[in-house]
């Protein structure tokens, strides 16, 4: 399972003391924003997430800390500086401020796992298409060196956007294929990959990517881990990425951003703030007496690695395949020997190709955990 702090509310700026508490405690409280009194239990452990995914506008917070997540779970993050002032983000950092947090994060946790978002691109008012180009080429240059890729997606006109900004108009064909035309060739200027975020239009011709933001494959990389096949279905209408739960909550975001689609309205927010703990479980308030908890079904989607520990060819002791374990493990046993074995310290080895538990379900039959491990290579030469 993948675990987002960031899709409904920046999380990391606002709420860090209780994100850090959260994991330190193992587990976290999230209530159905459709139906209030139905809450889900979210277990925050390595042995049933499989990494942590993170979108913040300003990271200065938890970096002192971060290193309290990053050191027990697979991390990527995403962070969103746009072309925008005061007028349109009030809460949020300057460009060049902004800039700084990100280098800093970036030599915490390597440019690998770290993506910046130039989103969502408007055309509006003073906001022209030629500002957004200039003002994406001046921060381009500054954390190409930083990041391992570029975000970028057109405004979509939600309905809660067009309460704050009624006058909003989508980003005409003309000015996409204008704007995509100019982000890619900053991008190909300063070796920076640029891809395109729930949008299926065709920017290839301007050197633009075109694939999910959170994705197995990405995660992976970053991580240098192995995950199995899995379906990308997208949170939302032209989205690839895979799924993944937000413990966060709507209507608590502090940045005041015109166009955010998590906000119905900056006073509402406020308010919510208020019922803030940084005690409780859930983000905002506390379990009611009506509410209803459900622990999630959580798996892991990750290939687990074993280590196995293999003598020295220097060793006195014989060694040879011993019966096939229980869960598909492969275990060494020493033959009668009068001699003693030892174990050069040197001796571990990481065999990827075999999970130690393929299922996080103890009741899973012979035959499912046989078809599981028959799509891995190793196996398949085995049997």
């Amino acid at each position: 399972m993948i675990i987002n702090t960031g899709g409904r509310t920046d999380t990391v700026q606002y709420f860090s003391d209780w994100l850090l508490r959260r994991f330190a405690e193992g587990y976290v409280l999230v209530r159905n924003p459709f139906y209030p009194q139905q809450v889900t239990r979210y277990e925050l452990t390595p042995d049933k997430v499989d990494a942590v995914v993170f979108c913040s506008k300003n990271y200065a917070p938890i970096l002192p800390r971060l290193h309290e997540i990053t050191n027990r779970f697979a991390t990527y993050f995403f962070y969103t500086i746009t072309a925008y002032g005061r007028d349109i983000e009030l809460g949020v950092p300057s460009i060049d401020k902004s800039i700084a947090t990100l280098k800093e994060l970036s030599s915490l946790v390597g440019k690998e796992r770290l993506v910046w978002r130039y989103d969502p691109v408007m055309v509006y008012g003073h906001y022209t298409r030629e500002r957004m180009v200039q003002t994406f080429a001046y921060i381009a240059e500054q954390v190409a060196p930083y990041v391992s890729s570029c975000v970028f997606s057109f405004v979509q006109l939600y309905k809660k956007l067009l309460v704050n900004m009624p006058e909003l108009r989508e980003v005409s064909p003309e000015d996409r294929a204008f704007l995509a035309s100019a982000f890619g060739s900053i991008g190909q200027q300063f070796q920076l990959r640029v891809q395109t975020c729930a949008d299926d239009t065709d920017y290839s011709a301007f050197g633009i990517a075109h694939s999910g933001c959170i994705t197995l494959d990405a995660l992976g990389k970053a991580n240098h881990i192995d995950f199995k096949p899995r379906k990308h279905k997208g949170m939302r209408e032209h989205c690839h990425c895979v799924e993944s739960r937000d413990i966060g909550a709507y209507d608590s975001c502090l940045n005041g951003c015109m166009y955010c689609y998590a906000n119905q309205d900056p006073q509402i927010a406020r308010r919510n703030y208020r019922l803030h703990d940084p005690t409780s479980p859930m983000l905002l308030s506390t379990l009611q007496p009506q509410d209803v908890v459900t622990n999630a079904a959580q798996q892991l989607w990750q290939i687990p690695k074993i280590d196995l520990l293999i003598p020295d060819a220097t060793d006195d002791a014989d060694f040879e395949l011993a019966p096939v374990a229980p869960m598909g493990t492969t275990q060494l046993k020493a033959s009668a020997q009068p001699t003693t074995a030892h174990t050069s310290p040197n001796s571990t080895i990481a065999i990827t190709s075999v999970p130690a538990a393929v299922s996080a379900n103890d009741n899973e039959s012979e035959d499912e955990i046989e078809d599981d491990l028959s799509d891995l290579p190793l196996f398949s030469k085995l049997r």
